[in-house]
């Protein structure tokens, strides 16, 4: 199992404002025992190649793997022309991805936004459609698209369209590809999504690619009982606040448990920092604890059911 991190605290600023740049984030991580960074598409404020290959040579002279870059296009969106342009943009960060991470490296997809209006199948229909348009360019390239139960993206105005478990099981079972296509689990959007963490992992295992790794836990005299009684589809709910991963309210031994048993030991992102980087060194203390103790100690990157899907397409 390899370590990777993802600066949540700091994508507004790289991404939104601009006041930090993508290199400001690798040598900030520099000070974190890390195997890779995890980038985002708004890090990059060219796609030329000549942007794209100053970060490589950046993360290559501070000694990071690249393995993941999140991505958030909008497959949904009831404007044919802008799905389109979401289409073209996914294509962009797939090649970015390929240049940066080489063979084997992931891009994030996801379904869309929840727009008023658009319809469970209607968007089912899109979500699928799209993706399967992007499959030729991963395989091409070798690289996997990840579809990640995800809540939304720090852009977006509404949700993730399929953010409620069977819509997103709806989805996954619409792609058949298992060698460039998998899913990113996130437990903490599971939760977030009123789902038990573990329980979702135990439906999509077979699929898992890659993984990001938070923390939630309960503000105040909340009880889980109050938290499944809100709507978390709305928005983050109040009762939930972001902590060092292995404090709060993910099951993070089972999961590994069922991670281990199920043959994943592939990559695992940090997504912490949104209280400092004090917490993001102890969320990766606790990965470094998490892989002696449920992963042997391992460093490789293998995917068993991902890797038996690539010998079985050839790749």
């Amino acid at each position: 199992m390899k370590i990777s991190v993802f600066p949540k605290g700091d994508l507004e600023a790289i991404a939104v404002h601009r006041t930090m740049s993508v290199h400001d984030w690798i040598e900030k991580a520099r000070a974190l025992p890390v195997d890779g960074l995890e980038l985002y598409s708004g890090m990059f404020w060219q796609t030329t190649d000549d942007f794209v290959d100053r970060v490589g040579e950046h993360l290559a002279s501070a000694g990071f793997a690249m393995p993941m870059l999140c991505a958030s296009p909008d497959f949904t969106h009831p404007d044919a022309g802008r799905r389109a342009e979401e289409v073209d943009a996914e294509a962009d960060m797939i090649r970015i991805t390929a240049r940066l991470g080489g063979a084997g490296a992931s891009t994030r997809v996801l379904s869309g936004q929840r727009h008023p209006g658009v319809a469970r199948e209607q968007g089912l229909e899109w979500a699928a459609s799209a993706i399967e348009s992007l499959l030729p360019l991963a395989r091409e390239l070798d690289v996997t698209l990840a579809l990640e139960n995800h809540y939304k993206d720090g852009t977006w105005e509404y949700p993730e369209f399929a953010q409620r478990t069977d819509v997103f099981m709806d989805l996954l079972a619409r792609i058949d590809d298992r060698a460039h296509f998998g899913v990113q689990y996130d437990p903490s959007n599971a939760i977030v999504a009123g789902d038990d963490s573990a329980e979702f992992l135990d439906r999509v295992v077979d699929r898992v690619v890659t993984m990001q790794a938070s923390d939630r836990r309960l503000t105040g005299d909340a009880s889980l009982d109050d938290l499944r009684s809100s709507d978390g589809t709305l928005g983050y709910s109040p009762l939930l606040e972001h902590g060092i991963i292995g404090r709060g309210l993910n099951d993070y031994p089972r999961i590994f448990r069922t991670l281990r048993a199920a043959g994943y030991d592939g990559w695992i992102s940090i997504e912490d920092g949104v209280n400092g980087m004090e917490e993001m060194r102890l969320s990766v203390e606790f990965l470094h604890e998490a892989r002696q103790k449920y992963f042997d100690g391992s460093t490789r990157v293998h995917v068993a059911a991902h890797a038996a899907a690539r010998r079985a397409a050839g790749v």
